[in-house]
């Protein structure tokens, strides 16, 4: 039973995930709504819909007041929306997940997690079907919001890792979120003159989110196998496109995407040497 709870804990929180992309591509690509008012509409929502959490945990310490993690959720939260502008649902949510795949991986393997050579392979059936997707043929995301994308992987990435080693994980992200909120919503003052919004574009904003259940899963998971779980996100973030926004899915997608999941399959299926060790004890 205990499997299976978190098998649909990790289902809901991957498809809240690529539901991010989906609802920001609408609201932008409609015009419904500018970047930075989206993003500061998204956190704020969040921080509402957490906010019992804190109230559930009154006694809890200050040590759940991290600014440097709601300022990594801010910038993911800004530079995702900025980069949408311009990009594809599926081409975003690669460049996103590969950013935050590599940074994770990196960390864990500087922690001191185990690669095997099952796991290894699965990275780079994984990693090779993200970049097969991106090979010649496809259409070529613009420069700028490419890089813009890559940094939000890298906050998000960040963000991660320091909520894997937090207690109380509720309550930490509603934090978080208050946290983040004011933060964003001082960038959209400064650019207040560049705002717009009509109901669609404030509707979508507020179903941004729900990054809670991610959260509450990322400290009984690795970093190398939380990074991976994460490349599932294009694959579903593309049919979505697919569903909601019109955009293609060939071949080379399907096929792509089922080298994903198989990497996926492997690396989470395969037992590091150091976990192994530790059951053993």
């Amino acid at each position: 039973m205990a499997n299976c709870a978190l098998i649909l804990k990790i289902s809901l929180a991957m498809l809240a995930f690529a539901a991010n992309s989906i609802l920001c591509r609408l609201a932008l690509q409609g015009g419904h709504i500018d970047t930075l008012s989206f993003s500061s509409l998204r956190l704020a929502s969040g921080a509402l819909v957490l906010s019992p959490f804190l109230f559930y945990h009154a006694k809890t310490t200050l040590s759940l007041w991290r600014p440097l993690s709601g300022f990594y959720l801010m910038v993911y939260a800004v530079l995702f929306s900025v980069a949408y502008i311009h990009l594809d649902t599926g081409a975003g949510a690669l460049l996103l997940f590969g950013a935050v795949q590599f940074a994770m991986v990196i960390h864990g393997l500087f922690k001191g997690e185990s690669l095997s050579v099952m796991r290894a392979c699965g990275l780079v059936i994984a990693l090779a079907g993200i970049a097969a997707l991106l090979l010649p043929g496809a259409k070529a995301p613009p420069l700028y919001s490419a890089l813009m994308m890559i940094v939000a992987g890298l906050a998000w990435a960040a963000y991660s890792v320091r909520g894997r080693a937090g207690q109380a994980a509720g309550a930490s992200t509603a934090a978080n979120f208050v946290l983040a909120t004011p933060m964003a919503l001082a960038l959209s003052l400064l650019f207040m003159k560049q705002g717009h919004y009509d109901a669609a574009g404030i509707a979508l904003s507020l179903l941004s989110g729900a990054y809670v259940l991610w959260y509450t899963l990322l400290p009984s998971l690795g970093s190398i196998t939380a990074s991976t779980l994460q490349l599932s996100v294009p694959c579903l973030a593309m049919l979505g496109g697919v569903v909601f926004l019109d955009e293609s899915l060939t071949v080379r997608t399907i096929f792509s995407a089922l080298a994903v999941l198989t990497g996926i399959v492997m690396v989470t299926r395969e037992k590091s040497p150091r976990q192994s060790m530790t059951k053993a004890r």
